[in-house]
């Protein structure tokens, strides 16, 4: 579901940029003022946030739509990580796809990060996995909340979609169609999220279940002990998506793509704005592998695809520890 620049107008790009920016300075602040940054949680959001990447390389097919879906992510970080670093991880995230993978556009990050990060990863969490959840925890709770989170959050992100490019006035797309498009499609995805989400936290609700954060109290300084199992298979899991199961990812477009194209009869959008412009010279210039795909040499798809998978999670790894890194440092120099 990520917006591309062509969506979107300069006016709302910066109104949601500025939105993404202070909700993440207050996601930040919270971070700082309580001691859930343990080297253990940094550690955690690099290596959740790679996975998170690479999952969201593999589209599904949607039966007898013609489009595809992909995995989020903002839910299963939040029940891992908590609200906050869910947050921050899913900004980065967006960053490097849009930055290095020319994915999603700049002008767009703002947009996508409070679709696909802020509406999942603390509104969907907080307001119904959460509730849930709380009490008694078991895994049936786990997979019911999974999916109607999943899908609550899905369904929230696709309709702010719709609003955002409705107020930006640059496309000829009808809201009506729009939404009635974009709806139904993300609630499919939705579901499947759900249930991958589920199955991965029931692994870990077995495997060592102080890992999800509902676990845990808000303030806990309490870092699990023998880690480094869980971590591994993530990590190799991780490894196996980006370079072996991304191959076998739809070649249909995806929900968001699929609605557009429905909405204008396949009709490319196009803009001439110099701000667009500007922001497809900065991607140009700093996109190391545009649409996943190496800029030169004569490589296979596969290929292309696999490096691309790997080499993003292995960014993602390190911006998101340094990251987590640099936040803890504040807070101590504070």
């Amino acid at each position: 579901m990520h917006m591309s620049d062509a969506l979107i107008s300069p006016a709302v790009s910066i109104t949601m940029t500025t939105v993404a920016m202070t909700t993440l300075a207050y996601a930040v602040r919270k971070l700082q003022k309580s001691d859930q940054l343990t080297e253990d949680k940094i550690t955690m959001m690099g290596i959740m946030g790679a996975f998170v990447f690479a999952c969201q390389m593999i589209n599904f097919t949607i039966p007898g739509t013609g489009s595809s879906g992909h995995i989020g992510g903002g839910l299963l970080l939040a029940a891992i990580l908590g609200p906050a670093p869910a947050y921050i991880t899913m900004a980065i995230i967006l960053l490097i796809q849009a930055l290095f993978f020319a994915d999603g556009g700049l002008m767009a990050w703002g947009c996508n990060v409070i679709n696909m990060g802020l509406l999942t990863s603390v509104l969907a969490y907080t307001l119904i996995y959460k509730p849930i959840t709380r009490n008694n925890i078991s895994i049936g709770k786990i997979n019911t909340a999974s999916i109607i989170a999943a899908t609550i959050g899905l369904i929230l992100g696709a309709t702010s979609v719709v609003i955002q490019t409705h107020i930006s006035q640059i496309t000829e797309l009808p809201i009506e169609t729009f939404l009635s498009l974009m709806v139904p499609v993300h609630i499919v995805i939705g579901i499947v999220e759900g249930i991958i989400t589920g199955a991965v936290l029931t692994y870990i609700y077995k495997t060592k279940k102080e890992y999800l954060y509902i676990e845990q109290p808000a303030q806990t300084t309490q870092t699990p002990s023998n880690t480094t199992k869980i971590k591994s298979v993530i990590i190799i899991s991780t490894i196996i998506t980006a370079g072996i199961l991304s191959l076998y990812a739809s070649q249909n477009p995806d929900g968001l793509e699929w609605a557009v194209a429905k909405t204008t009869n396949d009709k490319e959008l196009t803009t001439t704005s110099t701000a667009h412009q500007q922001s497809e010279k900065i991607t140009e210039k700093i996109a190391i592998m545009p649409d996943y795909a190496l800029k030169s040499g004569n490589h296979t798809e596969a290929t292309q695809t696999a490096t691309a998978g790997i080499t993003g999670s292995i960014i993602t790894i390190i911006l998101t520890i340094l990251t987590g890194y640099i936040i803890r440092k504040t807070k101590k120099c504070k």
